[in-house]
């Protein structure tokens, strides 16, 4: 009997409700039914409300069961799970769940389908494909199909991949560096995790590019401690890159050499600004540096520096494999491309969605999202992580693109977005801002450290319904004040989830009884 493969995700978020226990379950009752199976631990497919999710293969594609709990493995091979499909757990056709079938995975493509450590997988799914058509160009002509495709920094700022790329090629030094920014610390973000456990080759096949476009010969990724599935796939996936000449002097004979290590971070969510991450790098502090100059010209050590996230560098390979027009043909205005969407918080259906810049919060919310897990009606959602604007019901059919989410009042950040239903209070959460920024905030520049505790304590006086119109007055001009005077990101968006959640939710802080009234 020809063996049957069934797929068992190893990603943290799988592993976090079971997905070990079920593969070995799996293992055990395959054993009982003589039934010679190959268990084949992949990524995540994104749908994490359906982890573990159990998939089998078959001649007409894989089959999709979950969420899959070790009390329901004995009745899967009770039922033929591998042959009959009928069980109350089986949702068909993974390619053709509602959830998946409609997102555009580009940079995700692999990610799911794949044993992320084995090099054939790769190879077969279209993996290096990039870095040997950069190998065959010029350097600079890297940069410009870069530029051309419309490829913008996954991060949060935004800012256009080829310049910074072409500005690193352009420095004068004998030495320069690429950084990859994995410290993904936005609550409701999980993409660059997601990716580093489900597809790591892909980052150090971007890494790569990356390097040979701009002269560099060293490449860091700076890993998030808080990470360590992650941590364990990249060093396994490095070794064997360098193993097989993908890593190392003379990658592929083409006379470049490239190599790549892991720097982890210790848990500070400032790291995530590319001058504190390499101070951390450096062995100091985590402080902000002022700018400028600027990494790409004064970076890692003082040399001209490429800094890019995750989603950046992993979007890279497919660029070079399939022409900037390609990748630029998705998207709208000036955001092209696609935008992996992580889609959170009070959520009936939570994961990760790829799909073209242009959709709107209110069909990720609904079409993909499935509204609330509470079953009460959405209220709120935060977009761009702990520092993002607040929005309600009015703002959800903005467009999902960088322009259209700035001129709407917010920011898209790292593409996380965390549903609230209507039971949540907006003070509470204009408080947890302030809050998060006193805990978070490295100390350097005054308006981020001292603003930041005064706009705790001035919220808690809001809160306790204490001279509630003068305490919102004086919270307008502190967050002024922040966003002029702040160094950096961390103190100049402070203000933005605090004046969101004001403006569009007024009742939640004018409403407070005046204690002294």
């Amino acid at each position: 009997m020809t063996s049957v493969k069934i797929f068992i995700p190893q990603d943290a978020a799988a592993l976090s409700v079971g997905a070990d226990d079920v593969a070995a379950l799996v293992q055990a009752q395959a054993e009982t039914h003589n039934l010679p199976i190959e268990i084949i631990r992949n990524g995540s497919r994104g749908m994490l409300w359906l982890e573990p999710l159990v998939e089998v293969e078959t001649p007409n594609g894989r089959i999709a069961y979950g969420p899959v709990g070790c009390e329901d493995v004995p009745s899967l091979f009770e039922e033929k799970f591998w042959e009959k499909h009928d069980h109350p757990l089986c949702h068909g056709l993974t390619e053709e769940i509602a959830f998946f079938k409609k997102q555009e995975r580009l940079t995700f493509a692999r990610c799911g389908l794949t044993d992320p450590l084995s090099l054939t997988d790769y190879r077969a799914y279209d993996g290096f494909n990039g870095l040997e058509n950069a190998l065959k160009m010029s350097p600079a002509d890297v940069c410009q199909t870069v530029r051309d495709s419309g490829l913008r920094g996954r991060g949060g700022a935004g800012f256009p991949t080829g310049i910074k790329w072409q500005t690193v090629l352009g420095a004068e030094s004998d030495v320069k560096y690429i950084c990859c920014n994995a410290d993904e610390g936005d609550s409701g973000t999980f993409a660059d995790r997601m990716i580093m456990e489900g597809d790591p080759f892909s980052l150090i096949e971007g890494m790569a590019i990356a390097g040979y476009a701009v002269g560099a010969q060293e490449g860091y990724i700076y890993l998030r401690s808080e990470y360590p599935h992650a941590h364990r796939m990249l060093e396994k996936a490095i070794q064997i890159a360098y193993d097989n000449n993908w890593l190392g002097d003379n990658i592929q004979g083409s006379g470049f050499s490239f190599s790549l290590e892991v720097r982890k971070g210790a848990g500070a969510y400032i790291c995530g600004e590319e001058t504190s991450m390499l101070e951390s790098m450096e062995g100091k502090r985590g402080l902000v540096r002022a700018k400028p100059p600027i990494p790409a010209l004064n970076g890692f050590f003082g040399k001209p520096t490429v800094i890019n996230n995750v989603l950046s560098l992993t979007t890279v390979p497919i660029i070079l494999a399939k022409g900037a027009a390609y990748y630029e043909s998705f998207g709208i205005g000036r955001s092209r491309g696609t935008q992996p969407f992580q889609l959170s918080g009070n959520v009936k259906q939570g994961g990760l969605i790829e799909k073209a810049f242009g959709l709107t919060l209110r069909e990720l919310i609904y079409d993909y999202g499935q509204g609330t897990r509470s079953g009460r009606d959405v209220r709120a959602v935060q977009v761009g992580g702990p520092l993002g604007a607040y929005l309600g019901d009015s703002q959800f059919d903005l467009a999902l693109g960088y322009e259209e989410m700035s001129e709407g009042g917010a920011l898209l950040g790292h593409g996380g977005v965390v549903l609230f239903d209507d039971s949540v209070d907006m003070a509470q959460q204009a408080r947890f801002a302030f809050e998060f920024c006193t805990i978070e905030s490295c100390g350097k520049c005054t308006p981020c450290r001292i603003g930041a505790q005064r706009g705790l304590e001035t919220m808690e006086r809001v809160i306790a319904g204490d001279n509630v119109e003068t305490n919102l007055d004086l919270l307008e001009d502190l967050c002024e004040l922040m966003k002029d005077g702040s160094l950096c990101a961390m103190g100049g968006l402070t203000p933005l989830p605090v004046e969101s959640a004001i403006q569009n939710f007024p009742n939640d802080f004018y409403s407070k009884t005046d204690s002294r009234s």
